[in-house]
């Protein structure tokens, strides 16, 4: 009788930890975000240290995401970058893709991956020309107001939001659709990833980084959605 009531006892404590075991496999996050680091000497880490986890908290309680809340860094001609389903990749100046980068990175984008690019004010004419050596055969087009990038879970009617002046001009969201399957977007005149840092450093109001959060989610939201399709 005392042999049972202690195998009792055991039982109790092992079971308790089995069910934390259990939430904790279960609770693992689903996914990871990655930063692109470049060469070229432009600031690939312009925003490093609260974007990308800003706008993964953001899906995790808006989206119901399971994302890890550390984001990655990844380089261009890694194979890690298989890794991620979605890639973000930010700076302000020169960008440069060797010919195994670019190859690297287009095998990526085909076989799934999404590549978010957000000009943080000057990326533009060296961003350009190095896409080309990854789709040489596609050129960035303006996605129109009914994109469904747009209209994910926030539904942003006139297109992409303004976050930060540069240059007095309209914000524009652009992308690269390869076989009818948008692989790469590319915010400018916007800067969405400024928008996502905490408030005291660019000082934006709470209602333009909302913006920039809700806009972020979609990019998010469309980019898994596509993934999860070609797994």
């Amino acid at each position: 009788m005392r042999n049972l009531k202690s195998k009792s006892f055991l039982f109790v404590p092992l079971l308790f930890l089995a069910l934390i075991l259990f939430s904790f496999k279960k609770s693992a996050p689903t996914y990871q975000i990655a930063l692109l680091k470049y060469n070229g000497g432009g600031d690939w880490y312009a925003n490093l240290e609260t974007s990308l986890p800003n706008l993964i908290k953001f899906c995790n309680k808006e989206l119901k995401t399971n994302i890890n809340p550390e984001q990655a860094i990844v380089e261009v001609g890694s194979s890690d970058i298989y890794k991620y389903p979605l890639v973000h990749m930010t700076g302000h100046g020169n960008v440069i893709f060797n010919l195994q980068e670019a190859e690297n990175l287009r095998k990526y984008l085909i076989a799934g991956g999404f590549l978010h690019i957000s000009d943080n004010y000057g990326m533009d004419p060296f961003i350009k020309p190095q896409m080309k050596k990854v789709f040489p055969e596609l050129d960035f087009v303006e996605l129109p107001f009914n994109h469904p990038i747009y209209h994910q879970k926030f539904d942003f009617a006139s297109g992409l939001p303004k976050i930060h002046e540069h240059d007095n001009k309209i914000a524009k969201g652009y992308g690269l659709i390869y076989n009818g399957r948008l692989v790469c977007f590319y915010d400018v005149e916007c800067d969405l990833g400024d928008g996502w840092e905490n408030q005291e450093i660019h000082n934006n109001s709470e209602e333009t980084r909302l913006k920039a959060l809700k806009m972020g989610a979609n990019i998010v939201s469309y980019a898994f959605t596509l993934y999860e399709k070609k797994q």
